[in-house]
C-alpha cells in the first residue's frame, strides 16, 4: 500500500524540479459562509439608512434650536417616570442647554474587529465573557457608524452636547471613551458625557436619561434598541407582535424622526426574538409544493 504514495511523492518532486514556476500549494481552510445579518451591515443600503437617521437628526435638532431662539417651547425627547407610552409625558426643558443622548454600539460606532470575529465563528451565540474581553482590548479595531462623525461635528459647533449612555461596562469607561475617539466622534468624558453600566446594575437606561434630562434639554436620542429610547418597551416576555404594537402607539409613533431616531442593526439585541409563529402570527403563505427532482 505504500508504494504508490512513494511514487507519487517521487512523482512530484521530479515535476517541482523540472519547472520553477510550479510548486505545492498549502491546502487552506475554506472561510466560513458570513450570514446575511453581517452582510446586510456592511452594505451600501445601511450606510444610507445610517446616513439618512443622522441627517435627519441634524435637521430636527435646527428646528427645535430655531423655536426656542424664537421663544416658543419646546419639548424634551426623554419621557419623565411614572407614565406609560399609552399616555407619556415629557421632561421638562425650561432654559437647559441643549443636547443630544446616543447609543453607543452599533449606532454611533461599529464594533468591526467584534463582528469580523462573531461572523468569523459563524454567529454563535452572545458570549458576555468573550465581550468583556472586547471592550477591554478592541478600542482601535472600531469605525463611526456613517453620518455619525459630521453629524456630532456640526452638532457641538451650533453648542448642541453629545451625550452617550451605554451599557458598556463602567470598570472600562476609559476604553469606552477611547473607542468613541478612535472612531473620529470626539472626546467623551466619563460621569459627565459618557454614562456606562454601573457591576451589578440593569440593563435599563432610564434613570441615566432622567439625570441628563435634569441639566440638559434633550432634543433628540439615537439608538439601535427600542430600549434606547424608553425601557418601557422592555416589559418582560412580550412577543414581537406585542413589542411592535408599542412602537406604533400614537405617542412614541409621533417620535419617530421627530425626536427618536433609530439606526439599523440586525445582529443582536431586544428586537432578535420570536419563534417562526411568533415572527409571522398571520399571512403565513406556504407556496406550491417542492417537486422531487427524477
Amino acid at each position: 500500500m505504500r508504494l504508490p504514495a512513494i511514487a507519487l511523492a517521487a512523482s512530484l518532486a521530479l515535476s517541482g524540479c523540472a519547472s520553477t514556476d510550479r510548486r505545492l500549494v498549502p491546502v487552506t481552510a475554506v472561510p466560513p459562509a458570513v450570514a446575511k445579518t453581517f452582510q446586510w451591515l456592511a452594505s451600501g443600503e445601511a450606510a444610507a439608512l445610517s446616513r439618512q437617521a443622522y441627517t435627519s437628526l441634524t435637521i430636527y435638532v435646527a428646528a427645535q434650536r430655531a423655536a426656542r431662539a424664537a421663544g416658543r417651547p419646546v419639548d424634551s425627547a426623554v419621557i419623565t417616570a411614572g407614565v406609560s407610552l399609552q399616555a407619556p409625558r415629557w421632561a421638562d426643558c425650561g432654559s437647559k442647554p441643549p443636547a443630544v443622548i446616543l447609543d453607543m454600539d452599533e449606532t454611533a460606532i461599529l464594533n468591526t474587529g467584534a463582528n469580523y470575529d462573531t461572523a468569523r465563528r459563524g454567529d454563535p451565540p452572545f458570549d458576555s465573557d468573550r465581550w468583556s474581553v472586547w471592550e477591554e482590548q478592541g478600542a482601535a479595531l472600531v469605525d463611526p457608524v456613517p453620518g455619525a462623525v459630521e453629524a456630532l461635528a456640526g452638532l457641538r459647533a451650533e453648542g448642541v452636547t453629545p451625550i452617550f449612555i451605554s451599557n458598556r461596562q463602567a470598570r472600562f469607561a476609559a476604553q469606552a471613551a477611547e473607542a468613541l475617539s478612535n472612531a473620529g466622534l470626539g472626546r467623551a468624558v466619563p460621569g459627565e458625557t459618557l454614562f456606562l453600566r454601573e457591576a451589578g446594575s440593569g440593563s435599563g437606561k432610564d434613570a441615566r436619561r432622567a439625570a441628563v434630562a435634569q441639566r440638559f434639554c434633550v432634543l433628540a436620542m439615537v439608538g439601535d434598541q427600542l430600549g434606547d429610547f424608553s425601557d418601557l418597551f422592555n416589559t418582560p416576555d412580550l412577543e414581537p407582535a406585542a413589542r411592535r404594537a408599542l412602537a406604533e402607539l400614537p405617542g412614541p409613533a409621533a417620535r419617530w424622526g421627530r425626536g427618536w431616531f433609530p439606526i439599523p442593526n440586525p445582529l443582536y439585541g431586544t428586537g432578535i426574538a420570536g419563534t417562526l409563529e411568533q415572527v409571522y402570527p398571520d399571512h403565513r403563505w406556504r407556496g406550491p409544493a417542492i417537486k422531487e427532482s427524477k
